[in-house]
């Protein structure tokens, strides 16, 4: 696909600072992509050719460990870059996760052979990889110590307030919301049976509605305490 003539960069404030020469080398070089939702970017073992910057739409990053289970790292929305392809671009390493579009996306891509020149090049531009980068790191170290050290109950309820529409509906399976969690299909379950019967959400076919959203934000806002005891079946 042929390089697109909008200038792109003024959506990421970072790059206004880069020298003139550097910019046009930058837009002439790179790729205006557009993608329809449910595109696979990349997969585990594949090569690193592109940083990619997204303009539109929202991208979801997920890994599945040797056990099956599969859980999303994170999301990259309009504005932002993908950690991930950084650290492989950086380090010659192929990705060890499934990047997938959630919805159509549109984005940039800047060819290996031109991110190098740029980051040997231009503090400006080693500064906009940089800070991104760290900023991503602090999520994930953040979402390692929810997955290792939050319970469960508290993660699932917050989950929940936060992906209710208007309606107090949540479209969802017991197995996307395990993937988001990164925890077995069943206890996802075995929680939202525990929430029904406390009277806080009612359960049907691929959604949840929301019927008490004020405990079930009470409980997803805590870190201690008890726990909603969940009966091993």
């Amino acid at each position: 696909m042929p390089a697109n003539s909008d200038d792109w960069t003024t959506r990421f404030e970072a790059l206004a600072g880069l020298d003139a020469s550097l910019s046009d080398s930058l837009k002439a070089q790179s790729k205006v992509l557009s993608l329809p939702a449910k595109s696979v970017l990349f997969g585990p073992g594949d090569p690193a050719a592109s940083m990619v910057l997204l303009l539109s739409g929202t991208v979801r990053v997920q890994q599945v460990s040797d056990s099956g289970h599969e859980i999303v790292l994170y999301r990259i929305h309009a504005g932002e870059s993908c950690v991930l392809t950084t650290a492989c671009l950086l380090s010659h390493e192929t990705y060890a996760a499934t990047g997938i579009a959630e919805t159509p996306i549109k984005a940039v891509a800047i060819p290996r052979q031109q991110f190098d020149a740029l980051v040997a090049q231009s503090s400006v531009f080693r500064n906009f990889v940089f800070s991104a980068f760290s900023k991503r790191i602090t999520d994930l170290f953040m979402m390692v110590d929810e997955v290792a050290f939050q319970r469960i109950d508290v993660r699932l309820a917050h989950r929940l307030t936060a992906m209710s529409d208007s309606d107090g509906v949540v479209t969802a399976t017991h197995q996307q919301l395990s993937v988001e969690l990164g925890t077995a299909r069943e206890v996802v379950s075995r929680h939202l049976q525990e929430f029904q019967r406390r009277g806080w959400l009612v359960l049907a076919r691929n959604k949840i509605k929301v019927i008490d959203h004020e405990k079930l934000e009470i409980l997803g806002a805590s870190s201690g305490g008890s726990s909603v005891i969940v009966k091993e079946s």
